[in-house]
This record gives C-alpha cells, structure tokens and sequence, in this order.
C-alpha cells in the first residue's frame, strides 16, 4: 500500500507540473501575439500616423494650399484643387480635381463630410469648373458638381448643386436644397426644397449677415489650425523638444 501511495503521490505531482507548464506556455504565446497586435508598425509610423494621403497629386496637377488656410487632416484633395487664403475645408469632404478645377475662395468655408467635384465639360455651355468664390459658406454634406458660387452665399446643409448651376452674391440655398443643372438663383434671394424654388427676397440685414458667418467660421478655424503643423508628424518632434525644455504642452 506504500508504494503504490508513493506512486499515485509521485504521478499527481507529475501531471500538475505539466499541466503548470503548460499553462505557462500558452501564456507566454497569447502575450508575445497582444504585443505584435499592439505594436504599430514602422512603416506605419515613417508614413504617416493618420494612415491617409491629404495630398494626392495627379499628373502635372498639384492641389494648392494656402498657408494660412486650415484643412483638415482627414480631408483629401485631389488633382486641380486651390485652397486660397483664409479658406478652411473641414473633416471628412473630398475636393476631387481629376477633370477640372476646383477653387475655393478667399475666407470661404467647406463644411464637414462634403463632396465637390468637377466634370470634363458642362451639358450646358457653361464652365465645367466649381468655383467657390469669397466669403462662402458650403454646409456640411453638401455635394457641388460643376457649379459656381458668387461672392458671399450660404448653401444650406446637405444641399445639391448639379452641372452648370450657378448662385448669384448674396443668395442663400435652404438646408436640403437641389439646384438642377444650368438652374440660376439670382442675386439677393432666398431659395429651397427640391428642385429649388425661390422663397422670398433677402432683406439688407440679411444680406450683410452672409459675410459675417463666413468671417467667424474662419476665426474658429484658427484655433483648429493652431493645433497642426502643415507636414507629416513634425508636430510630433516639436512636443518632445517643449517637453525637454520643461515647456507645458
């Protein structure tokens, strides 16, 4: 009976070390993979932390930007896109320019999640090419195509602008609005709905509100484009060196 309880003894303590063993292992594998998986790659971080090209040139075309203008991170402009001074194009909108140009004036603003593009020529006649010209407000997920915007208009969130459409100055589009193609909104009114009707007649007041919403979006872009520098992650060396010298970030 001894010997067989020194053996029965001597065969648990066997197994629960293999088992232990075991266990360790395993261990030691699920935490070698959770730090390949949370390790970011060095190509990764060479590139660019935000994984995406703002800038994508197409052949001779270079899309411009001005220095004081802010673009968002997550933007992308494409091809003949010109971002003039004081100008801001917010998260997430695409400025296409593979077909023709695309500018936005001076003190203008593009809002989140919009799409502009521009097509090789117009059904109309008129120029193919989206200009936005100064002190425009574009609401966020609008789509522009082949359009031109007079100085100092509001086009209204989610708003469509088709082919050879045109918005005189000082006119504003309602939230949700479709201008068809080569469809005119004349100086000085108020237009909605789908197609776009015209409403009533601005009043002087209003008019000269338009401009303003233009000039406090770009102040507020300020601040946004205090927060980057305009290449790559050499915000990134400039934290360390203020961390260095004991400067609070």
């Amino acid at each position: 009976m001894a010997t067989l309880a020194r053996f029965s003894e001597r065969a648990l303590t066997t197994a629960l070390a293999s088992r232990h063993r075991h266990y360790q292992l395993l261990q030691s594998a699920f935490a070698t993979e959770t730090t390949k998986a949370t390790t970011p790659s060095l190509d990764r971080v060479k590139w660019d932390y935000r994984g995406q090209r703002k800038i994508i040139p197409l052949g001779q075309w270079l899309p411009k930007i001005a220095v004081d203008a802010y673009v968002a991170p997550n933007v992308v402009l494409a091809g003949q896109v010109t971002v003039c001074d004081g100008a801001s194009v917010w998260a997430g909108s695409v400025l296409r320019g593979d077909l023709n140009k695309i500018t936005v004036g001076f003190s203008s603003n593009v809002q989140e999640r919009c799409v502009i593009h521009a097509a090789w020529s117009s059904p109309t006649g008129l120029p193919a090419e989206t200009s936005i010209e100064r002190y425009v407000t574009i609401g966020a997920y609008s789509l522009l195509r082949s359009c031109t915007i007079e100085p100092e208009c509001i086009i209204g969130q989610h708003s469509i602008l088709m082919e050879g459409s045109l918005v005189e100055t000082h006119s504003i589009l309602e939230a949700g609005s479709v201008v068809p193609p080569g469809r005119r909104i004349p100086t000085g009114e108020l237009w909605a709905g789908n197609p776009a009707r015209f409403v009533r007649t601005l009043s002087h007041e209003e008019t000269l509100e338009i401009p303003k919403l233009a000039v406090a979006i770009n102040d507020l872009s300020k601040e946004y484009f205090s927060e980057f520098l305009p290449y790559s992650t050499v915000y990134l060396e400039v934290e360390e060196f203020k961390k260095s010298l004991g400067i609070s970030i």
